[in-house]
């Protein structure tokens, strides 16, 4: 199964399904994180999209070292 995503993001933001599989956490975790104002979000059209600056601020960097 092909997991990758190349036009996920390619206008800066993500839903909150697309977060949510890019985080590692479950809808709910994400739901959260915007409700106590953790994760931003921004209204395009109809749909609450989550800005992909603001996603990438919650995910650890790749020279920090704590991944393995």
């Amino acid at each position: 199964m092909n997991t990758a995503r190349p036009d996920a993001g390619s206008s800066g933001v993500f839903s909150i399904r697309e977060a949510a599989w890019i985080l590692g956490v479950d809808r709910s975790e994400v739901s959260r994180l915007i409700r106590v104002g953790v994760l931003p979000t921004i209204r395009r059209r109809s749909r609450v999209v989550v800005p992909a600056h603001a996603l990438a601020r919650l995910l650890p960097s790749a020279g920090d070292g704590r991944a393995r």
